[in-house]
């Protein structure tokens, strides 16, 4: 029987996402220079950061910045040394996560690269394999994405895909738009891949979570 619901969500982010000050300045930060409001809840931020700490990441990438925020939980989560680097293909996007970074005091330890994330990947082979990646980017290149990753993570690395549930989209059938059936065919494609071990994070609009083999 299924009984999560935004009650217990709210426990949870009580509990265990608390936010100091400066990461709770981000969202509003973000919005006031026209940023859409999708960053990851508070909730799914430490989930990422449990993740990160989890399998010991020292190297960590995050494929779409947008204003920083997921990144903040992710660099929190890294060993004493470690280093995120965060991939953003719009300018703005890219300007507004280092200042929300450097507000933070993590711009040491986070990266921001901007670029197309396609055309930025096949450089970063040489700075391979990284122990943490997440995914929260531009929904029809997701497989891309996840494969680029799957080669370049060692074993006993997490990779993790922001919107499995894409608002509920998955589960609907018929014609679909692409970006649905990006996450329909992502899910798909992670559940059956020889090289993970795959679930989903039912909290916020779900994460999918990989374990590398």
């Amino acid at each position: 029987m299924t009984i999560y619901n935004d009650s217990l969500s709210l426990y949870i982010s009580t509990l265990f996402a608390g936010e100091d000050d400066a990461l709770q300045k981000i969202p509003a930060a973000s919005l006031a220079q026209g940023l859409p409001e999708i960053q990851v809840s508070a909730e799914e931020g430490a989930f990422l950061q449990v993740m990160a700490a989890a399998c010991s990441a020292r190297k960590a990438l995050e494929i779409g910045a947008l204003g920083g925020y997921s990144a903040v939980w992710i660099a929190r989560g890294l060993l004493p040394g470690g280093r995120l680097i965060s991939l953003e293909g719009n300018p703005l996007h890219a300007g507004v996560t280092r200042k929300n970074i450097e507000h933070c005091g993590l711009e040491e330890k986070v990266e921001i690269r901007l670029g197309n994330a396609l055309d930025l990947l096949p450089g970063l082979v040489a700075e391979a394999p990284f122990d943490f990646v997440f995914i929260d980017a531009d929904k029809a290149n997701y497989i891309r994405y996840f494969d680029w990753a799957v080669e370049n993570t060692r074993p006993g690395a997490f990779i993790a895909v922001h919107n499995a549930f894409w608002y509920g989209a998955v589960l609907r059938e018929g014609e679909l738009d692409e970006d649905t059936l990006a996450i329909q065919r992502l899910n798909q494609h992670a559940a059956q891949h020889p090289g993970v071990l795959s679930t989903i994070f039912p909290a916020g609009d779900g994460t999918l979570i990989c374990a590398r083999r």
